[in-house]
């Protein structure tokens, strides 16, 4: 069954007549066609795809499953002929993304339909579960930055600016294959490593540890990883807060399994850093679901809901950290998979030992 399919199966169970699809991501998720003007309509038996005269000679060759529309007039236009020729009385729309001035205008030009809320929910419960083809490509955009991380080993050195690693790293996945990266790339050194999202500055590369947190973007996928290196030589201290880090990232990817419950993958991971006396140290959740955004549910985080338990199809980042305020600080994240047979597959293959540059 395809994406198409599962959505229109889910549609029908609803109340809603047709789904008005407006968010470029899931327009893509649902047809497989990247463009960036035009709807999807889909009803429980139909599917259409509205675009311009500047896709449309692409759509007609790639999109399968749909009817391919190119408006005369405008597109909202054409949606309202479709409402009116197929009787569609309630179009659930995304509710979780549709801007308030878009809803706004769409209420007053669809006036003889009732939009209602329902897409998005649909939606999310789908993406939450990827398909052995949607893990294939997370797979190539791991390898993809797997490969910028072994090509930035040899790059490195205090000569280099933060901005120049993160740069490095954004064009070496570009020439391997990558659309985009799938977020901004975090390079940061020295005491800038304290801050988990840093920005990336015109500075030269400073003792300590080097946090490089990236991911490519790959056939409309992300991969997200980020791996700590030493800029210089570690001292004990150093060393001790960098194996705290690892020790919690290996014993939390030793306990995934389908039905475990998230706030307890992340507990494995926080009490290891909580004994070693960092517990203040560790602000953010273990981890976050990935897909066609970077940040998906599930979450491995203490504020994850008690009922919310790993499912095959399940993707998702381990990444504890420990973050000392104007000092320094350390991050290590694989990205893994609950796979369909029930297998985990860590998709990170890139080194986790200390490395000194």
């Amino acid at each position: 069954m395809t994406t198409l399919q599962k959505f229109q199966a889910a549609l029908a169970e609803t109340d809603a007549d047709a789904a008005l699809i407006s968010s470029e991501l899931h327009q893509r998720y649902l047809s497989d066609f990247d463009y960036t003007d035009g709807y999807l309509l889909i009803t429980p038996t139909l599917a259409y795809l509205l675009t311009d005269f500047r896709y449309i000679e692409a759509a007609e060759a790639q999109v399968k499953n749909f009817t391919i529309l190119r408006p005369a007039g405008t597109m909202i236009e054409e949606i309202e002929r479709l409402i009116s020729k197929h009787v569609l009385r309630r179009i659930a729309i995304e509710d979780a993304s549709l801007s308030y001035a878009d809803f706004t205008r769409f209420s007053k030009a669809l006036s003889q339909a009732t939009l209602c809320p329902g897409a998005s929910r649909i939606l999310e419960g789908l993406r939450i579960i990827k398909t052995p083809e949607e893990l294939e490509k997370i797979a190539r955009a791991q390898e993809i930055a797997d490969q910028a991380f072994d090509h930035i080993l040899g790059f490195l050195s205090p000569e280099r600016t933060e901005q120049e690693v993160a740069l490095e790293l954004e064009f070496f996945m570009r020439k391997l294959g990558a659309e985009n990266v799938s977020f901004q790339t975090i390079a940061v050194s020295g005491p800038a490593s304290s801050l988990p999202h840093g920005v990336p500055a015109p500075v030269r590369l400073r003792p300590g540890f080097l946090t490089m947190d990236y991911g490519a973007l790959y056939q409309g996928y992300c991969s997200d990883m980020t791996r700590t290196v030493v800029i210089g030589k570690a001292d004990e201290d150093m060393k001790k807060l960098y194996n705290t880090v690892l020790d919690a990232q290996l014993a939390a990817l030793e306990t995934l399994e389908e039905g475990k419950v998230c706030r307890d993958v992340d507990e494995v991971a926080r009490s290891i850093i909580r004994n070693a006396g960092y517990g203040d140290c560790f602000g953010h959740g273990l981890g976050h679901g990935v897909g066609m955004r970077i940040h998906e549910a599930p979450r491995l985080s203490p504020a994850a809901p008690k009922e919310s338990v790993l499912k095959r199809g399940h993707v998702v980042t381990v990444e504890p950290g420990i973050y000392l305020a104007g000092k320094y600080g350390c991050r290590i994240e694989d990205m893994v998979a609950i796979d369909h047979d029930g297998s985990i597959r860590n998709f990170a293959r890139s080194p986790k030992n200390l490395i000194e540059i």
